[in-house]
């Protein structure tokens, strides 16, 4: 048995250990063996259905065929992801509606972002499951929790993708005292960074990039190859993929900020809609990363701070069992 908190006991796994939701990159393969290692991985749905082909008869529907195939694979549990923010409410009506097709094939661990968790968390909790809420600040954390949450996902200054201005130490003693599960989400790729969380006092942690350079996951190789050879001094940001600051390594061609009418929109009452389209732009772009295509747009590289202890390709089973096992190691 692995160290237990209160993730593992929300979460049902061996390892209080997150593999987070990742577009384009979460193919069913990657979350069935970072699951089968004894920790939990993330379902991204948009990935799922819109990239990886399970849109048949639809990406309602073909949805639940994703999962079926993951369940194929793998008897340990999954979990999903929501991005609840109102930018467009076709998207959210079809969320609203992977989230029941979630529900109803059993899954009962779920991670949002970018929005108000509350009606998220009434349909969960009906069900016996449980929401964890990606935050950044306190405000947000308070948000979540009072709409429901029960934990909250500590997105830190490390992260790949969207990242937070704190820094892990700053964000669990600023929220230390809210009395949910803090999960660390940033920084973390080896078993010294993994432990110096846990020996904070978070209940867990989870990790994106680490999984990229994964056997089973279907990014190209040179994608792959450039999280094993970067360093953090390598990683920078651009608003450029959502209208929001996402971690990329940096190089040529990647610029950090949209073109000036882009950034007027975004800091103004259609803020929302903009994200919308920017996200949309970004979408068809990042499809190709997970086509398995030996080379790929260097620009859409996400990755956080951990690629520095990042030095090999291996199977997402091994590493989640690997990590797990250095933790009851140290007790």
């Amino acid at each position: 048995m692995g160290m237990q908190t209160r993730l593992t006991e929300h979460a049902g796994v061996e390892h209080p250990i997150i593999c987070g939701a990742m577009y384009p990159c979460s193919n069913p393969e990657l979350v069935a063996a970072a699951a089968e290692g004894g920790g939990m991985a993330i379902i991204q749905p948009v990935s799922i259905t819109m990239v990886h082909g399970f849109n048949d008869p639809d990406t309602i529907e073909g949805l639940r065929v994703g999962i079926r195939l993951i369940r194929e694979l793998t008897d340990k549990p999954i979990g999903f992801n929501a991005l609840i923010e109102k930018g467009s409410e076709k998207y959210f009506e079809r969320m609203s509606k992977w989230i029941d097709i979630a529900l109803e094939e059993g899954i009962r661990f779920f991670v949002t972002s970018l929005g108000k968790p509350d009606w998220v968390c009434e349909k969960v909790h009906a069900y016996g499951g449980v929401v964890y809420h990606d935050v950044t600040n306190r405000f947000h954390a308070e948000k979540g929790i009072q709409c429901g949450a029960d934990g909250l996902i500590c997105v830190n200054n490390r992260a790949g993708g969207h990242l937070g201005d704190l820094s892990m130490e700053e964000m669990f003693e600023d929220l230390s005292d809210l009395d949910v599960p803090l999960i660390c989400a940033g920084g973390i790729g080896s078993e010294e960074e993994l432990k110096a969380a846990m020996d904070l006092g978070y209940d867990g942690v989870q990790m994106g990039t680490r999984f990229i350079a994964t056997n089973e996951c279907t990014a190209p190789e040179d994608y792959k190859a450039a999280i094993v050879n970067a360093t953090e001094d390598d990683i920078t940001w651009t608003t450029k993929l959502t209208g929001v600051p996402v971690a990329v390594i940096g190089g040529d061609g990647v610029k950090q900020h949209s073109n000036w009418l882009i950034r007027r929109l975004l800091n103004s009452r259609f803020k929302h809609r903009t994200r919308v389209l920017v996200t949309g732009i970004s979408f068809w772009r990042m499809r190709a990363l997970a086509k398995g295509k030996k080379n790929s747009a260097k620009d859409l590289w996400s990755a956080g701070k951990s690629v520095e202890t990042v030095h090999s390709i291996e199977s997402a089973t091994t590493i989640m069992d690997r990590l797990g096992k250095s933790l009851i190691k140290e007790r």
